[in-house]
């Protein structure tokens, strides 16, 4: 198709060889980073956030391969006869000829005489729209006869703006090819001015855009995924949260038991949240007076996170405090646990330590069930007690957990924590190897706070001690800790 020329304007000068060649060299460069950086977003599709990465870096190379072949066609102009690959600048080798569905046959041209009513297509525009190259060009009166329905209306405002008004014309519309394909074509044009400064003809650069829209889709629709996913997070998080602080034991700060007569026990909790900061998990704390004036104290984990668990964890907190009223004894409560665990529709896997304090005798009954055994501490040293039998809760039908008991004097340091006191640990509360040899370090910094704990005047600044040690740990997981001391 011969060149356009609008009397008022001159031709533009093309750029030279050499800036389009490091152009070239720039944009290929840009394009390999940005390949290994889509190839190290490579994963299973299961998380929101790498399908928008990936679906982002896909659109890109799409608009850097478009941008490649077009440097290239403006670099060697264009086409006549059979196309020879060029040599490429910094040994680059140079892109295969255009076949169909490449960007060259992506773009094609039109000219449209309104004095004469002629047309003329390039042959890129008849693969675009799917056409017989041997049939005669529509004319812009039948060109919207292969437009969409619902895009037609832009076509013809386009057109109509560009041939009344002298305005460019930069849109797009889809067209459906006889093989019933739909393709997005992107058309720009501009009007060409007679001698007498009326519009004579109008041409128009039409590229197949398809692929670039379908990226540009994926794209928005892995970015609305990830927001919906970051929405549902932030709501269940919300959710978790409100129920914990709903289920967990209302005091806060210190706690004496029991209200009613002299006190024999000074009591502290705290909760700590994980360094993530948005993973609530299903650790609880829990002092509960007893109708027969002795004191419940509980800590466990349930695992996993999120609302779930923490529901379950409410379930469990609310079946301990049901059967620690009813009397039940530690070793028996334990086992009861275990079962309602082994019966729920969803299999989880739990921790706990379960005690009750006899004040009249100073005695602490108390069973587990794979957790971290309570630390005494007593006249500024420490030591951890020695565990009875009990698997984890949920992990096997049947289970019989062991009780010990161990009796308390008066000032007297009693400290129970969940797993995720521990640095470094994740969710589960069965512990790696790697675990262990983080419980142990942890257990031997706990037991490192004796003589610290010997000058606390209360259960408080016991815990204040603690958070001051572990508040700042790189936790996976949540955590709990429990302090008790008798005074009497």
């Amino acid at each position: 198709m011969p060149s356009h020329l609008s009397a008022d304007r001159p031709a533009a000068q093309p750029p030279g060889r050499g800036s389009l060649d490091a152009l070239i060299s720039q944009a290929r460069r840009l394009k390999g980073d940005v390949d290994a950086v889509r190839r190290e977003a490579q994963s299973d599709g299961a998380d929101p956030h790498e399908r928008w990465q990936r679906a982002l870096c896909d659109l890109a190379l799409h608009q850097l391969n478009d941008l490649d072949a077009h440097l290239g066609q403006l670099r060697d102009g264009p086409p006549a006869g059979p196309p020879v690959p060029p040599t490429e600048p910094d040994g680059i080798t140079a892109p295969p000829a255009p076949t169909h569905g490449s960007l060259l046959s992506r773009v094609g041209s039109a000219e449209w005489n309104l004095l004469t009513d002629e047309a003329g297509w390039s042959g890129e525009l008849y693969q675009i729209l799917g056409r017989d190259p041997a049939a005669p060009p529509l004319t812009l009166d039948e060109l919207p006869s292969v437009v969409l329905d619902e895009d037609r209306p832009k076509l013809t405002a386009m057109v109509t703006d560009c041939l009344i008004d002298a305005r460019p014309i930069d849109g797009e519309f889809r067209v459906v090819r006889p093989d019933g394909a739909v393709r997005t074509v992107h058309m720009m044009g501009e009007p060409v001015l007679g001698a007498d400064g009326g519009t004579a003809s109008m041409w128009a650069v039409l590229r197949d855009v398809s692929e670039l829209r379908r990226s540009q889709q994926a794209v928005s629709e892995t970015h609305e995924s990830l927001r919906h996913h970051r929405h549902r997070a932030q709501t269940e998080r919300r959710i978790a949260v409100e129920l914990q602080e709903a289920v967990l034991p209302p005091w806060r700060g210190s706690l004496r038991l029991p209200h009613q007569g002299p006190e024999t026990l000074d009591l502290a909790a705290h909760y700590l949240p994980s360094s993530a900061g948005a993973l609530i998990g299903g650790d609880w704390y829990d002092a509960l007076e007893l109708s027969d004036g002795q004191t419940l104290l509980s800590v466990g984990d349930l695992t996993g996170h999120g609302v779930s668990v923490t529901s379950g964890m409410a379930t469990l907190l609310g079946a301990v405090r049901g059967m620690a009223m009813a009397g039940t004894q530690p070793g028996q409560l334990m086992s009861l646990l275990n079962q309602l665990l082994d019966a729920t529709v969803q299999p989880a896997l739990g921790s706990a330590v379960c005690g009750r304090y006899r004040p009249d005798t100073r005695t602490l009954v108390w069973a587990q069930a794979g957790h971290p055994a309570p630390l005494l501490f007593r006249d500024g040293t420490g030591r951890r007690l020695a565990a009875p039998a009990g698997v984890l809760l949920g992990a096997t039908s049947g289970a019989v957990y062991e009780q010990a008991e161990e009796t308390l004097e008066v000032g007297d340091t009693l400290l129970l924590h969940t797993h995720g006191l521990v640095s470094g640990r994740t969710g589960s509360p069965r512990p790696s190897e790697a675990g262990n040899r983080g419980g142990t370090d942890a257990v031997h910094r706990l037991l490192g706070l004796a003589p610290r704990f010997g000058g606390a005047r209360t259960a408080q600044d016991c815990v204040r001690l603690v958070v001051e040690e572990f508040g700042e740990s790189d936790r996976e997981d949540d955590a709990c800790v429990l302090v008790a001391r008798v005074t009497a």
